[in-house]
């Protein structure tokens, strides 16, 4: 096994569930989970990206924690993965399923395993999840791990729907902008397409998700090597997730703008590490750079070469977690 006080930080191997259940959170949602490792080891939450990408996308971020002495904790959030009702089924109403929503059910599941507090660890989407659940809950949080992090501001969100895709994708995103009807065109492209994937006509629904998902593939896709996802193959994986996203970019995540800046210094005391791509076109470094100054005591870790995930990003999460939250002995 890997000795972190050696400087080992060989990947653990995945090993499978000791526990699995289903909580209802109420609204008629009732979230899937599970849990790794040792029941009585540090416990790890890891919170997964999207939104909707459900947690079968943080398998490999198991790898960087010990099973015989972590407790890790994955979840499917609100209509995704195995959690209830999916949000593919267009009858499924997204009023209950909002960041407030969901930092609720963070809160409930962390009672419900009986955990006094927790390493949270977030990719993505998870980032700004992390972040608002750790300055909402700081006494719940011991350390935090983020990973390609991102707040989901408007700006932000304009960013990735629009301004990338102008400089650095230019006909590709043309593409992408005229899935969207011609007089929303040079509007809130998430909210555009937040309403083709409501459409009554299943045949508009989905060609949305299939412009939405190949934007979505387009833009993360500057790291050498990159594989277009295989996920956005599965219609309902498809479905589920660009419905989601874009309900939650329409709506900037239900935050007030740069408030999880604003807040940082509430994570005082909560060491923290932010682990970001120096060539991360779709999330720009600025974020986390801005988040780390204003952050006590977190550290921001730049994965040269890399983007929105890519190559060096292992052995920057394997580090991160040797030293931020050990393995108890």
């Amino acid at each position: 096994m890997p000795d972190p006080a050696r400087g080992d930080h060989t990947e653990y191997p995945l090993t499978d569930p000791y526990e699995t259940g289903m909580l209802d959170v109420g609204d008629g949602h009732r979230l899937y989970w599970e849990q790794y490792g040792d029941p009585a080891g540090r416990p790890v939450v890891l919170l997964h990206g999207g939104p909707g990408s459900g947690s079968g996308g943080m398998s490999g971020m198991r790898r960087h924690f010990d099973p015989s002495r972590h407790r890790v904790i994955s979840f499917d959030q609100r209509g995704c993965g195995r959690s209830t009702p999916s949000a593919a089924d267009p009858a499924v109403s997204l009023a209950t399923n909002t960041t407030h929503h969901l930092l609720a059910d963070i809160e409930r599941l962390r009672a419900h395993l009986d955990v006094p507090a927790w390493t949270v660890v977030g990719a993505s989407w998870g980032t700004t999840l992390g972040l608002a659940y750790a300055q909402r809950h700081p006494d719940r949080v011991t350390e935090m791990i983020l990973v390609c992090v991102v707040t989901t501001t408007r700006r932000e969100v304009e960013w990735v729907t629009r301004g990338v895709g102008e400089r650095f994708f230019p006909e590709r995103w043309r593409r992408f902008r005229d899935g969207a009807p011609p007089g929303a065109r040079d509007g809130d492209l998430a909210a555009a397409y937040a309403a083709l994937l409501a459409d009554p006509d299943p045949d508009v629904r989905e060609r949305a998700a299939r412009d939405w998902c190949a934007w979505e593939d387009t833009h993360v896709s500057t790291h050498p090597g990159h594989q277009p996802d295989p996920r956005f193959t599965d219609p309902h994986f498809r479905m589920v997730f660009a419905r989601l996203v874009t309900h939650y970019w329409s709506h900037a995540a239900w935050l007030e703008e740069d408030s999880l800046l604003r807040n940082a210094n509430r994570l005082a005391g909560v060491p923290g590490v932010l682990i970001h791509g120096r060539l991360d076109l779709s999330s720009p470094l600025d974020v986390p750079w801005r988040l780390s100054r204003a952050w006590p005591g977190s550290e921001l870790v730049i994965v040269d070469n890399a983007g929105h995930g890519g190559p060096g990003f292992r052995e920057a999460i394997n580090t991160a977690a040797a030293r931020l939250a050990p393995p108890r002995a």
